[in-house]
């Protein structure tokens, strides 16, 4: 269903259940970070969080059933709570000496994120030996006497602090992915400032569901490009491709893509992305 001309390139993202298929390809040699941040609200103060996306295909990780925090006062935070240019460097700095402490005395262990929110930045992992950690943490803040930091642990067998706080929700996910393609777009030359067409995929479970759909983008002015049965073998045996002329900008397209999301989840479905040319 997905046309591409030879000489237009473009970008595809995958969100639902076809990333749940592709995604699981061979396990490599060696594993595969997958770094991203996102803004999100903890207890009611606009946060940054930074996580491994990839840790879900291998977490909970065997023998590292403790979850422990490093928590960093920032001298200089904005007034917003996150981390200012004049502290940037040494939160940098104290994060590459706490690691490679770890690593020198050989720890099991695995960074799994950071916060940064209300003037401070935490860091956490999972790991075992949390005696062995402490010490280390101890000893690389004596070369930051303006850092003020507290260190805690708690036992978190099942890894709930990555699933459940570190790990984007869906909608945070979406935001990811839109930022992901978009970057991309820009490495090609483009500018992100002209209109163009923009394709989405959607997936149902049932007809009735994909012609609700269908209804409500017709409204916002989308033209139905595509619809019909899928051959996947799974419960998604429904998809429709849409299209509407649009601005590709960080903030439009997250607009009008998470409208299409939530309007799919409130329809039992999955939106899978979107796609488009660059245009330089």
């Amino acid at each position: 269903m997905k046309k591409h001309h030879r000489n237009i390139l473009t970008f595809i993202l995958f969100m639902g259940f076809l990333s749940k298929i592709f995604g699981q390809s061979e396990p490599k040699n060696e594993y595969q970070p997958d770094w991203t941040f996102y803004f999100s609200n903890v207890n009611d103060k606009l946060s940054s969080i930074a996580t491994d996306l990839n840790l879900i295909n291998v977490a909970p990780i065997k023998g590292q059933e403790n979850v422990v925090y490093v928590s960093i006062k920032m001298p200089n935070p904005k007034d917003n709570g996150l981390s200012s240019n004049e502290d940037a460097d040494e939160l940098w700095k104290i994060e590459d000496v706490i690691i490679s402490g770890f690593d020198k005395n050989n720890l099991n262990y695995t960074f799994a994120g950071r916060l940064t929110s209300n003037g401070f930045r935490d860091l956490y992992f999972f790991a075992e030996n949390t005696i062995l950690m402490e010490k280390e943490v101890s000893s690389a803040m004596t070369a930051f006497p303006n850092f003020k930091f507290d260190f805690g642990h708690k036992a978190d067998k099942e890894w709930s602090g990555y699933f459940d706080f570190l790990y984007p929700l869906p909608r945070q996910m979406q935001i990811i992915q839109n930022r992901r393609v978009l970057e991309q777009l820009e490495k090609g030359g483009d500018k992100l400032t002209k209109e163009r067409e923009v394709f989405h995929w959607i997936y149902f479970k049932t007809q009735n569901e994909l012609d609700q759909f269908e209804k409500f983008t017709n409204e916002l002015d989308f033209k139905t490009k595509n619809k019909g049965k899928t051959e996947q073998p799974n419960e998604y045996k429904f998809v429709i491709q849409i299209s509407r002329i649009d601005k590709v900008g960080y903030d439009e397209i997250d607009e009008y893509t998470l409208e299409l999301w939530q309007k799919a989840s409130d329809l039992n479905g999955e939106y899978d992305g979107w796609e488009t040319s660059i245009e330089e």
